[in-house]
C-alpha cells in the first residue's frame, strides 16, 4: 500500500485520517494495516465503522460472560430443535395459534389490525447483533408456544439424541436463571438495538450518532443503579404468568446442585441475580461500549463534523475547527498559526453562503 501511495506521490506523513472495509482490514495481507500507517505517521486518525463497532462491541458481550455464554448455548440448542424440522415449526405456529385463542378467550389479547399474527423463531447470528435481540423477544413473546414443542418433542421424540436435545432444551427454559437472563438481554439489547439502527443509516448526522452513543451509555448506566428492582418486578410477573418456580431471594446462595452443592460467601440468591449477573452484564456492556467507542475518536468525529460541507456548510462552526486544530494536529498548528487561523475562516464563513454548492 506504502508502494502505491509513493507511486502516486502521496506523502504518507500528509495524511490525516484513514479508513477501510473493516473486516478485510483485520485479515491476511491488510492485517493491523491501519496501525502500521499509524507507526509512520500518528495523526492518520483511523476510525472504524461505528455500525461495526457496536455489532463487535454487542456479540463480544455474549461470548465473553460465561452466563450469558450459556444461555445464548442454550437458545441455540432450542431454536434449532424447532428450526431444523418443517414439521416441528408447523407445530410451533399451531401451539401458538391455540394460545392466542386462550388469551384473547381471557381478555389478556385484545383484537385489532396486524395483531396476535403468528410469528417464527429467528436464529441467533454469529455477527450480526439484531438477530440475537430476535431470538430472544421471539422467545418471551411465543414461550408457551416453545414450551409446549418441546414437551410434545420431549415425549414423542424419534430418536435419542432429538429426546436429549428437547429435555435439555425444555429444563433450560423453565428455570428462573434463564428467564432472568433472557429478560436482562432484552432490557439491554432493546437500548443498543435503537443505537445500531440509527448508526446504520446512510444519512446519519454524526453529531447526533455520538450524542446517541454517549445517551445509550447514561440509560445503561441508570439501569445498572437504579433498574434492578424494577427489573426483578418485571421477571416476577412473566414467572408467575407461566408457573415458573421462583427462589427464595433470601436464602443464601449456593453452587452446584445435589452433594456438591456449596455455600458461596454467605451471599444470598438476590445478591447473586443483582451483582453477579444484572451488574455484570451491564458492567461488560459498558466496558466494551467505552473501548469501542472512545472518548476521543467521539470527540474526533464531533468536532470534524464543522467541515461537512452539506446544506451549505451549515455545519461550519470556527470554534470547533481551532479545536479540531490544536487538540489533534499540534504538529500542523503552532500557537501563532492557531491564532492567525480564526481569521481567514471568519471569511471564509462570511463569503459561503454566497456560493451555494450546486
Amino acid at each position: 500500500m506504502k508502494k502505491v501511495l509513493d507511486l502516486h506521490e502521496l506523502c504518507i506523513d500528509k495524511m490525516r485520517g484513514q479508513g477501510y472495509d473493516g473486516a478485510s482490514n483485520m485479515r491476511g495481507a491488510w492485517n493491523a494495516l491501519q496501525a502500521l500507517f499509524l507507526r509512520d505517521c500518528p495523526y492518520a486518525y483511523y476510525v472504524h465503522c461505528f455500525a461495526h463497532q457496536l455489532q463487535l462491541a454487542l456479540v463480544s458481550a455474549s461470548k465473553e460472560v460465561a452466563t450469558i455464554w450459556l444461555f445464548f448455548s442454550s437458545l441455540n440448542s432450542i431454536v434449532n430443535v424447532i428450526r431444523v424440522s418443517p414439521k416441528r415449526h408447523t407445530e410451533l405456529q399451531v401451539a401458538q395459534s391455540m394460545n392466542i385463542v386462550e388469551l384473547l378467550i381471557t381478555g389478556e389479547r385484545e383484537t385489532g389490525r396486524g395483531a396476535n399474527q403468528i410469528g417464527t423463531l429467528h436464529r441467533p447470528g454469529a455477527t450480526q447483533w439484531s438477530s440475537h435481540y430476535d431470538s430472544v423477544c421471539d422467545l418471551i413473546e411465543m414461550y408457551d408456544a416453545i414450551c409446549t414443542v418441546l414437551e410434545n418433542i420431549k415425549e414423542d421424540g424419534s430418536t435419542g439424541s432429538l429426546h436429549g436435545e428437547a429435555t435439555s432444551g425444555y429444563n433450560a427454559i423453565r428455570q428462573f436463571k434463564f428467564v432472568f437472563i433472557l429478560h436482562l438481554l432484552k432490557e439491554i439489547m432493546g437500548l443498543t438495538y435503537i443505537l445500531c439502527r440509527e448508526l446504520q443509516h446512510k444519512s446519519q448526522d454524526i453529531v447526533n450518532a455520538m450524542n446517541l452513543v454517549g445517551t445509550t451509555k447514561d440509560v445503561l448506566e441508570k439501569l445498572r443503579i437504579n433498574g434492578s428492582e424494577t427489573f426483578i418486578g418485571k421477571v416476577d410477573l412473566f414467572c408467575k404468568k407461566h408457573d415458573i418456580d421462583m427462589p427464595d431471594m433470601n436464602a443464601q446462595y449456593k453452587v452446584g446442585t445435589g452433594r456438591s452443592c456449596q455455600q458461596k460467601d454467605n451471599i444470598t440468591v438476590e445478591h447473586h441475580y443483582h451483582f453477579d449477573i444484572f451488574n455484570d452484564a451491564i458492567d461488560f456492556q459498558l466496558a466494551e461500549l467505552n473501548s469501542r467507542f472512545s472518548e476521543g475518536a467521539m470527540e474526533l468525529l464531533i468536532l470534524s463534523s464543522a467541515l461537512d460541507p452539506s446544506d451549505s456548510f451549515k455545519s461550519f462552526n470556527i470554534g470547533k475547527i481551532c479545536s479540531l486544530a490544536e487538540g489533534f494536529y499540534p504538529q500542523d498548528f503552532t500557537l501563532k498559526k492557531l491564532h492567525i487561523l480564526r481569521w481567514p475562516l471568519k471569511l471564509y464563513e462570511a463569503d459561503v453562503p454566497h456560493h451555494p454548492i450546486l
